[in-house]
């Protein structure tokens, strides 16, 4: 899915990497979060910034899109350098970062302040589209938490797993919290068959499958992320605490796309954000 933006190209307003990289910095107070890859500016492009594309993932089909839409600059949740990886820029590296130079292209990319921050993060922007309220941190000390509890209306799992499905275009693994349940006995993709209402609901997009057990102590009916791993469906079990994978790419669309709307209104620079379909 790509939405489109009207540009003239010479007479349009324009803005330097450093520019919107402190500006990004400073609004999602960067510098707070200890990350596994650095946030701001990864690639500058060497140029004035008149277009931008947004996108989930820096892979190579949304850096081909970016040089199609004449883009300047690519914003991303997942950019490059991610802590223990090969430093050498080879290989598959290698091409994307050619690209990027080679089309004159910056990339900016925010991880963990993205997923973070109370107005435009995915925690929230997921939330919103649940018809959730964020109301607290998922661990309690966290000065900038990456995990969210929300609240909504007491629903069933098949009810909540309905509204996932309309809200990301793609339906949930569900895993039930009741350990007899009659679809814990098989592979199931979809709902529940106890009564059990849902109405305190941990969050936390992409990878992070392992905070159910902080959701659970928590007293949470449910956790929401967006992959699983095997032991997640055992833990999911044992605790009685609903589990939702909704996709790691599904529930992160929201933060990068909300950011990009930011910096269009702030800067007047046409943003164009572009999904590259993921079914992970």
């Amino acid at each position: 899915m790509t939405t489109k933006d009207v540009i003239t190209e010479e007479s349009s307003p324009s803005v330097t990497a450093q520019t919107l990289t402190q500006f990004c910095d400073d609004y999602l107070s960067a510098a707070a979060f200890k990350d596994y890859a650095p946030n701001g500016l990864q690639v500058d492009g060497g140029r004035p910034i008149r277009r931008i594309v947004t996108g989930v993932t820096a892979c190579e089909a949304l850096i081909d899109a970016a040089i199609t839409d004449n883009a300047d600059a690519i914003m991303v949740h997942h950019g490059y350098f991610w802590k223990g990886e090969p430093a050498p820029i080879v290989g598959m590296k290698g091409q994307r970062i050619r690209k990027l130079l080679q089309n004159g292209i910056s990339l900016i990319a925010y991880h963990l302040p993205l997923d973070g921050h109370p107005v435009i993060g995915n925690n929230v922007k997921l939330a919103e589209a649940l018809n959730m309220t964020i109301t607290e941190a998922l661990y309690p000390n966290d000065s900038h938490p990456v995990g969210n509890i929300a609240t909504c209306a007491p629903q069933t799992a098949h009810s909540l797993s309905a509204i996932i499905t309309e809200a990301l275009g793609r339906a949930p693994l569900h895993i039930s919290g009741d350990y007899n349940a009659a679809d814990n006995t098989a592979d199931n993709n979809s709902t529940a068959t106890h009564s059990k209402r849902l109405e305190r609901i941990g969050i936390c997009t992409g990878g992070a499958q392992d905070m159910i057990e902080q959701a659970a102590v928590m007293g949470c009916d449910a956790f929401i992320s967006g992959e699983i791993s095997e032991r997640t469906t055992h833990i999911a079990r044992e605790l009685g605490i609903d589990y939702f994978a909704c996709g790691h790419h599904a529930t992160e669309r929201g933060g990068i796309r909300a950011l990009g709307e930011l910096i269009a209104q702030h800067f007047s620079v046409p943003v164009t954000f572009i999904d590259i379909d993921n079914p992970a």
